[in-house]
């Protein structure tokens, strides 16, 4: 019996089915019954969980098959693979010696790596897409062919690429797509024919060496994107266009916040005086919060011996991602690429009992990891940066409620800084892991639980835990919609085994405490970046490096401006005077372009009067008013969460 489920989840018992049937076949059973062929929406099947093209048989006469429609989360990714197929057609019928590598689907999109002689820009663009756009028009039925690995290397005898890549493949047999004259090694599924595809965009070009490895050939990377409408694309672009605007390291160059020097290294982040206090108000608001959350804030040091890293697995697991010992008296040292092992020296620093539990340690601490130079961006990927970092230490039954204040505790900082909507992962047990099936259980169920109490809506990650325990990750959604990892808690079964953690429990015996890692932003320098686009580096008044700029008119009003800031310092109001020589609609728009959230006008009447004229970032000009009123006024906004 199969058992058909539509795109809408109703199900359909069909018995004259069998395996030799296709999932095309299977699938006409949903379509209207006065119609011969298959909804077009309809792009693929899920054959017992099992992605398939329509021309895929069965294989079974006993199965579930789902309708896959082109909007659904597979059928956009079936859309986008067969674009990138589409695309490489394009490509190798235009620009001759060119040598096909691979061409996955990514977020929002595809990318297809080419060796080719030829070198593209953003000329050719358009000359592909009109091939492309011949491809689709022709409709060529894509159809699946299964040989024998040694037939396939006979037919891609000339791409080294397709050969080196079979060679890592250890079943006997690979899959080969067709369309009209191009053939590519590929996995699939894929759209039915290449009429399918309705709306795509060739999006940009970059440099990457063939398996990310520096000592490969450099190859040229194609970027493009593609959508089930063109109404769809045209959303996704304009979001485009609006990310360019907001990028980080543009704004953090023209707002004077951050920069990066080739004489220091690259990856590693000089903050300058204005991105500095901003930090340093978010580490002000850290402390205060993890404070009042029952925390211990620690410090501990940048570098460590190696034998540290070799306890902790460290050196074992992530060993291409440290930097290279140094010798210090005869023994070899690293600055440090995790904070773990140091909180856990200070828990084991004393005799602890059931009684202490739970013990919260928190830092602020700066770590080191090797990045490739290739995928360094900015803030987002850094070479050193700044956990905001946590340890805790509980008993077994402590569990599921400390991850619900964990819970509670992040979606009251990440609001704080106008972060309110989000998704959520649980992230289950990897194939390699380590701990008793007990253990894991014990801590997705808590995991669970916690998410459920709170009332939390989430996304199950099957198999995608770490190998020392299960995690939630949140994904912070900015003002433009773009999704954003930061916060993480995560269960570890294997540090308090590593480094014999231990309390004394209820019978005096010595029993092993649960270890939860926990992050409510990530790293300073990914989460800086994040606000600095999600606001478009207009902070609110809280977060501002400058909250108030006073703008003299003449000369004469000098002194009262330096009054005026004067006082605004004194109440805690980050206050600047710009007395320049220089034209009053000169020194607005330069604050306008600073984005200061109040300009503070004074003329010859505020002088005579002893008022203020403000201009407000969000409001415009405001009326005149005493100083005093426009302080209450400031202070009523100068808030945590004063977003507006």
């Amino acid at each position: 019996m199969i058992t058909l489920i539509s795109n809408k989840g109703e199900e359909k018992n069909i018995d004259s089915l069998n395996g030799d049937s296709t999932v095309r076949d299977a699938l006409m059973h949903l379509a209207p019954e006065d119609s011969e062929k298959l909804p077009k929406n309809f792009v693929a099947g899920k054959v017992n969980g099992e992605l398939k093209d329509l021309s895929s048989a069965l294989g079974t006469s006993e199965a579930k098959v789902e309708a896959v429609v082109i909007d659904s989360e597979d059928g956009i990714e079936i859309l986008r693979h067969t674009t990138a197929h589409i695309m490489a057609q394009a490509v190798v019928s235009l620009y001759k010696d060119t040598d096909l590598t691979i061409g996955p689907v990514i977020e929002n999109g595809f990318y297809y790596d080419f060796d080719t002689p030829h070198n593209f820009t953003p000329d050719d663009y358009k000359k592909i897409e009109d091939k492309m756009n011949e491809i689709i028009k022709a409709n060529y039925p894509i159809s699946r062919e299964d040989i024998s690995k040694a037939d396939a290397k006979k037919r891609f005898a000339s791409e080294k690429y397709k050969l080196e890549i079979m060679d890592g493949i250890p079943d006997d047999s690979v899959s080969v797509y067709k369309q009209g004259d191009f053939e590519d090694l590929c996995r699939g599924p894929h759209l039915p024919s290449t009429g399918y595809l309705q709306a795509f965009k060739i999006t940009s070009t970059a440099g990457a060496y063939w398996r990310g490895d520096e000592k490969n050939p450099m190859l040229q990377r194609v970027y493009g994107t593609a959508f089930p409408s063109k109404k769809d694309l045209k959303s996704y672009l304009t979001m485009l266009e609006e990310a360019k605007k907001r990028d980080h390291r543009k704004l953090g160059k023209e707002l004077d916040l951050f920069s990066t020097s080739e004489d220091i290294g690259s990856g590693l982040i000089l903050w300058h005086p204005k991105g500095a206090r901003v930090r340093s108000i978010i580490e002000d608001f850290w402390k205060k919060e993890h404070y009042k959350n029952g925390y211990s804030i620690i410090n501990t040091p940048h570098v460590a011996k190696v034998d540290l890293w070799k306890k902790s697995g460290h050196w074992d697991f992530y060993k291409e991602n440290l930097y290279s010992p140094m010798d210090v008296d005869g023994q070899d040292y690293i600055v440090k690429p995790m904070n773990c092992p140091f909180h856990i020296e200070v828990f084991n620093s004393n005799l602890r009992s059931y009684r202490d539990l739970p013990i919260r340690y928190a830092e602020l601490g700066t770590v080191y990891r090797y990045e490739r130079s290739g995928v360094l961006h900015g803030l987002l990927r850094v070479r050193g940066f700044t956990q905001d970092d946590a340890h805790l230490y509980m008993r077994p039954d402590q569990l599921e409620d400390e991850i619900r204040k964990v819970l509670r505790f992040i979606l009251y900082i990440l609001g704080s800084f106008g972060f309110n909507s989000y998704d959520m992962y649980l992230s289950t047990r990897p194939e390699k892991s380590v701990g008793s099936d007990k253990d894991w259980e014990r801590a997705e169920t808590a995991l669970k639980n916690a998410l459920t109490s709170e009332g939390l809506d989430y996304i199950v990650d099957p198999g995608e835990g770490v190998f020392y325990g299960p995690k939630i990750d949140i994904k912070i959604k900015d003002s433009i919609g773009r999704s954003w990892q930061c916060s993480t808690v995560q269960v570890d079964f294997n540090l308090p085994e590593r480094f014999d953690l231990n309390y004394r429990d209820e019978e005096g015996g010595e029993t092993r405490p649960v270890m939860v890692h926990r992050a409510l932003m990530g790293s300073l320098e990914r989460f800086f970046g994040c606000l600095i686009e999600h606001y478009s580096g207009a902070f609110p008044l809280w977060l501002a490096p400058v909250q108030v700029k006073v703008l003299t008119v003449t000369d004469r009003t000098n002194d009262y401006a330096e009054e005026v800031a004067s006082k605004l310092l004194e109440e805690g109001v980050r206050a600047e005077v710009d007395k320049r020589n220089e034209k009053l609609g000169l020194k607005i728009r330069e604050a306008q372009l600073e984005k200061i959230p109040y300009m503070v006008i004074v003329g010859d009447n505020d002088l005579n009067d002893k008022t203020v004229s403000p201009r407000s970032r969000d409001k415009g000009v405001m009326d005149a008013m005493s100083l005093e009123k426009f302080m209450e006024l400031v202070a009523e906004e100068n808030v945590v969460g004063g977003v507006k």
